[in-house]
């Protein structure tokens, strides 16, 4: 068992002791969606594989923040950024703006990258390095700017 998945089973037995609901609901939704994965993978996740579930359920409640202000629906908003922010909680630190533009030169440096046709080598070699630190769409948006004045 990894150490996120540990972190994740002794943060829902305090949050079941505390009786705080709206954790312990959000831990054990995080925890049934790690096993389907696994089930799904017919295999244990390690630490990576589960910071990837987590930017899966880290997405989904993005998208539904959207549609409930999209549908004016305050209370439903509130309550899926309060679920939001415990699972954000469990992903590594995000990467600056800054950073990413630092570590995109290396990678199309390294590449030799000449332009926008190269993006999709850049991305794939620049994407692991950002696991769980930074959204695909702004890495594209950085990689493509940069790409772009090269």
């Amino acid at each position: 068992m990894s150490s996120l998945s540990q972190k994740i089973r002794r943060d829902l037995e305090q949050a079941i002791r505390d009786r705080d609901s709206l954790k312990s609901t959000v831990l054990r939704s995080i925890m049934a969606a790690v096993r389907n994965s696994e089930i799904a993978q017919q295999k244990t996740l390690d630490d990576d594989g589960i910071i990837a579930v987590l930017e899966k359920e880290a997405k989904m409640r993005r998208e539904s923040i959207e549609a409930f202000q999209k549908g004016n629906r305050e209370d439903l908003v509130a309550k899926e950024k309060a679920e939001l922010d415990i699972i954000l909680s469990y992903l590594p630190e995000p990467a600056s703006r800054d950073e990413i533009i630092k570590l995109a030169r290396q990678v199309i440096d390294q590449l030799g990258a000449k332009g926008p046709k190269d993006k999709g080598r850049v991305m794939s070699q620049l994407m692991p390095q950002l696991r769980g630190r930074a959204q695909g769409q702004e890495v594209s948006a950085i990689v493509s700017e940069l790409l772009s004045a090269v």
